[in-house]
C-alpha cells in the first residue's frame, strides 16, 4: 500500500493526503478515482500531456519514463526534470510514500 502526497498549484485548493493507494493503479487512476481533477484528453493511452504531473519525492516507486512519455512531457506546459504523465505513473509492486504537484488545472480550455 502506499501513501500519495498531493499538492495543487492552483490557488484555491489544499494539500491532500491519500493513504492505502494499491499498487498496479496509475497515479491519474488515484486522483481520478479520489475525486481529484487532472485532465487526461487522450483517455490515458499516452497520447497527449494533459496528465502532466510532478513527482517530487518517490520516483522509485514509480514504472519508469519511457521514450514515447519523454516525447509528450516536451510538449507539456511548464515541464521540468521531475515532470511525468499521470497515466504512465503506474505504481510498483511494494509500499511507501509519494509527493506530486498537480499542476494548474485551469489552463485548459473549458475551464
Amino acid at each position: 500500500m502506499y501513501t500519495v502526497n498531493i499538492q495543487f498549484e492552483q490557488k484555491n485548493l489544499s494539500p491532500i493526503v491519500l493513504n492505502a493507494v494499491n499498487e498496479g493503479e496509475s497515479l491519474l487512476e488515484v486522483c481520478l478515482d479520489n475525486g481529484i481533477e487532472l485532465h487526461h484528453n487522450c483517455g490515458a493511452v499516452c497520447a497527449c500531456s494533459t496528465c502532466h504531473l510532478y513527482i517530487d519525492k518517490g520516483s522509485e516507486h514509480i514504472q519508469e519514463l519511457t521514450d514515447k512519455e519523454e516525447d509528450f512531457i516536451d510538449r507539456a506546459v511548464n515541464p521540468r526534470i521531475n515532470s511525468r504523465l499521470g497515466c504512465q505513473c503506474v505504481l510498483e509492486k511494494g509500499s511507501g510514500e509519494i509527493f506530486i504537484t498537480i499542476p494548474d488545472q485551469t489552463q485548459f480550455l473549458g475551464e
